[in-house]
Formats: C-alpha cells, structure tokens, sequence
C-alpha cells in the first residue's frame, strides 16, 4: 500500500470534520438571523446563494452534459423532501439550542434505515432493527419529558425523517446521475419552489441580516463540496460517522455564544443516538464486504 493510500483516510475524516463544522456554523447564523425570519425565507435565501455558488464548481465538473436526467421526478421529490427538511431544521434551531437540533438531526441514520426497508427494498436483518429501535429510545430520551416536549422540538424530528427521504432519493438517483446533476437539480428546484412560497413569507432583511444570509449561503455550499469530497476520497463507513461531531460543535457554541448547557435529557439522548448509529454504520459495512 502507497503512502498515499494509507493518509488517503485521514485526509478524508478531517475535511467531513470541517465539513460538518460549517454545517453547524450555517445553523447557528440560522439562529442568529432570528425567527422573524419566516424557515421557508431563510431556506430559499441560503439555496439561492448557494446554487450560485455552486454553479461554477458543477459545470466544471460536468457542464452541460452532467445535467441531462431522465428521472426529473425523482429529482422534484428530492429537491422537496429536501428544502422542506431544511425549513423544519432552520424552524427548529431559530427556537431551541443549536445543540438539541443537532442532537435530534443525527437519528437520520435510523430513519434511513427503517425506510430502506419498503422504499428500496433492502434487507435489514436483526442487529440493526435493534440498534433503530435504540436509537429512537435515544431521540425519546432527547425530546425529555412528555410534559417538556415543545413543538419546535417534533417538527425538527420531521425534518428528520423528511432529510432521510432526501438521502434515499440520492441512492435512487445514484444509480443514473452524476453528483454533479443530483447536486444542481437539489439547489435550481429548491430555489424555484421555494421562490413561489416568498409572495406569502417575504420580509426584506435589513443590510446585517443580508451579510447573515450570504454567509449562511456560502457555508452551506462549501460544506456539500467537502462532505462530497470526502466521501470520494475515504469509504462512507469510516468518514460518514464524523457527522456525530455535529452534537459537539453545536454544544460549544452554544455555550460560548449563548453560555447554554445542554440538559440531561439531551446529553443521554445523544449518547444512545450516537452509539445506534455507529452500530448502523459498521454493521452495514460488515454487510457490505460480505
């Protein structure tokens, strides 16, 4: 094996770190910008900034030719299932900690696994409908008590499960398109219908908040190119559970920007969500090799 290979890994892990960083960075100007913001207002701004962005990177990947698609369908449930994800997220964290979305965000590995099942007929044997089941125990636990469970908090376990239809539509699509199409259809629809939506959520945002929601923009565009980066240059089963630092990003800022702790409730969640979906992962590439 050539030097290379072997730091081709650890190259791979610390751009999903940086990668999953912006990502919560994108949340918590998200969070600053404010809910007077409507989630559908902030989501087609971050979008808008964000396929421009994007644009030039995917055309010199690709051009043209990478954006013919004869699954423009299948590219319109994902652009929806996406940007309405989004919106339960950014509804979310304008109105709980960074650190509880972020907590909550990580069972997609659940979802994904549970839908797996009927949506693209996969087989999912017993030590991972376990690890489900525990790792939905571990969202319970994060929500607190029954008493204590706001709304904010179940709609941004629906864009949970909505940001797992997301990544199940990928797979779909990842057997005809290139990332490069996946990628422009995602952010061209989601801009577009999320620009219909405006008429009726539209605030003009001071020249602050402009500044706010082109950074959002460009965080949230930079981390796709290194999430997908990565997951070129390092296998998915050893670089994707770096997503899990997402819970200790959020954590830290919300303690240095909001001086916030996270509750228990939050902290035992996120240990039993973590552990699920780590099992998830090996597990699924032990399946994998056979």
């Amino acid at each position: 094996m050539s030097r290379r290979q072997t730091d081709m890994p650890a190259h791979a892990i610390i751009i999903m770190i940086i990668a999953v960083a912006m990502l919560v960075g994108m949340n918590t100007l998200v969070k600053l910008i404010g809910p007077d913001y409507h989630a559908f207002q902030v989501a087609f701004l971050r979008n808008l900034v964000a396929a421009i962005v994007l644009t030039p990177f995917i055309m010199k990947e690709g051009g043209l030719a990478a954006l013919r698609t004869r699954r423009p369908g299948l590219h319109l449930l994902r652009s929806i299932s996406g940007l309405t994800g989004v919106c339960c997220f950014f509804y979310a964290v304008q109105r709980l900690s960074v650190g509880e979305v972020m907590v909550i965000s990580q069972a997609v590995p659940l979802f994904v696994t549970a839908l797996a099942v009927p949506v693209l007929a996969e087989k999912v044997g017993w030590r991972r409908w376990s690890a489900v089941g525990l790792g939905f125990a571990g969202v319970v636990l994060a929500l607190g008590p029954v008493s204590q469970v706001t709304m904010a908090a179940l709609i941004a376990v629906a864009g949970t499960a909505l940001w797992s239809i997301t990544i199940l539509t990928v797979r779909m699509l990842g057997a005809t398109e290139s990332p490069a199409t996946t990628t422009f259809y995602y952010m061209v629809f989601g801009t577009i219908v999320g620009g219909l939506i405006q008429p009726w959520v539209w605030r003009t945002p001071g020249i602050e908040t402009w500044a706010l929601f082109a950074a959002a923009g460009f965080l949230g565009a930079f981390a796709q190119l290194l999430i997908a980066h990565a997951l070129k240059v390092g296998e998915a089963s050893i670089v994707s559970p770096f997503n899990y630092t997402a819970i200790i990003w959020g954590i830290a800022i919300d303690l240095a920007i909001w001086g916030v702790l996270p509750t228990f409730w939050t902290i035992a969640g996120a240990a039993v969500i973590t552990l699920a979906g780590l099992y998830i992962f090996r597990r699924e590439a032990v399946v994998q090799q056979g």
